[in-house]
């Protein structure tokens, strides 16, 4: 007679889920929040819609993955930033409407649980949580044999936030005179990396462990540089100012990002001599021959997010940042556009 067959012989070992969900559990308790009412472990997370200190509050939602950076962590076998990338990429969207983010969930995929690279990445997401001041509240381990290869897992988040109503940033206010001031990035966050790899290991035959001078770190390690979280930081500046807009610098560069907070007719122009772009995004530059429009529209060039103030809030909101320990920069102004014109210039 044939042994019986279980799960565990076609390559998924619940288990191994069980013992990673306990561990989940110990670790998401750092990022608790008063309005859990039931968190990891049920069939689903249950979040008091009570905001103490919110008189209309309107929920805003996001969700976003980190992209091909994950093969930069399974080159490096390194896993335990790339879960800060995750949380970002959502929370940093979350903010551009002026809302503090609530609570998090991820999903992660893999072909076989490795219980260990698991919680590196859960340790990453509960660190990212944390300078989101979210909760991380549910989630989903899913082992799909056959569908990713040996070693390698998928990645994505959902977050949610509140604002109160008449607190929304929309850009609806912004008009021409307006300053555009720009918040230095930690890297290329988590965007252009099948670019980047295709002109850095592709092109120039370099290896995640190559030392280049000009670089700090190995290349693999520069690369792993998690995504800047913004959000105290745009929590401190909303206490003291009046922001108009601000745009998240992700995928699509410059040249996409910066339009969705603009009004109708009108354009942002950027000096490109106000900051100093660093020399991770110089030296992709240089090895792949991009244009300066391909790099604007594919990184953030330095800049990880955007605001606009009125020009009289300027100074202020510079020195403000500055005390912050944030790297700003006035990049540019609201000027109206032409007919046919790009709404964004940069020069």
């Amino acid at each position: 007679m044939k042994a019986e067959i279980t799960y565990k012989d076609a390559g998924v070992d619940i288990d191994a889920g069980d013992r990673l969900v306990e561990n989940i559990k110990r670790l998401a308790k750092k990022t608790s929040r008063p309005e859990i009412i039931s968190g990891i472990g049920g069939f689903g997370a249950l979040f008091s819609g009570k905001f103490k200190g919110y008189r209309d509050p309107v929920l805003v939602s996001a969700t976003d993955g980190v992209g091909t950076k994950l093969k930069l962590a399974f080159m490096m076998d390194m896993h335990d930033t790339i879960g800060i990338d995750l949380v970002a990429m959502s929370v940093n969207d979350i903010i551009t409407s002026g809302a503090q983010p609530l609570f998090f969930l991820d999903y992660f995929a893999t072909g076989k649980l490795n219980i260990n690279t698991a919680r590196e990445v859960i340790k990453g997401i509960v660190n990212g949580c944390e300078m989101a001041g979210c909760a991380l509240i549910g989630g989903e381990t899913a082992e799909m044999p056959g569908i990713y290869n040996q070693n390698e897992y998928d990645l994505a988040g959902f977050a949610v936030g509140v604002v109160e109503r008449k607190r929304i940033i929309s850009g609806s206010s912004i008009k021409p005179g307006d300053s555009i001031i720009g918040i230095a990035s930690s890297g290329l966050h988590s965007n252009g990396y099948s670019l980047a790899r295709k002109v850095l290991f592709d092109e120039l035959q370099l290896k995640p462990e190559s030392r280049i001078a000009g670089f700090k770190k190995s290349l693999g390690e520069e690369l792993l540089t998690p995504t800047r979280i913004y959000v105290k930081t745009i929590n401190a500046l909303k206490k003291r100012f009046i922001i108009k807009g601000i745009a998240h610098i992700t995928g699509g560069g410059f040249i996409e990002n910066i339009p969705r907070i603009l009004p109708d007719n009108y354009k942002a122009v950027i000096y490109k001599n106000k900051w100093e772009v660093p020399f991770i995004f110089k030296f992709i530059q240089n090895g792949g021959r991009f244009s300066e429009t391909e790099m604007f529209r594919t990184f953030n060039c330095g800049i990880g997010m955007v605001i606009v103030v009125s020009k009289g809030d300027t100074n202020k909101v510079i020195s403000r940042l500055k005390g912050l320990r944030e790297k700003a920069y006035l990049i540019g102004e609201v000027a109206k556009k032409n007919k046919g014109e790009s709404s964004v210039i940069i020069i």
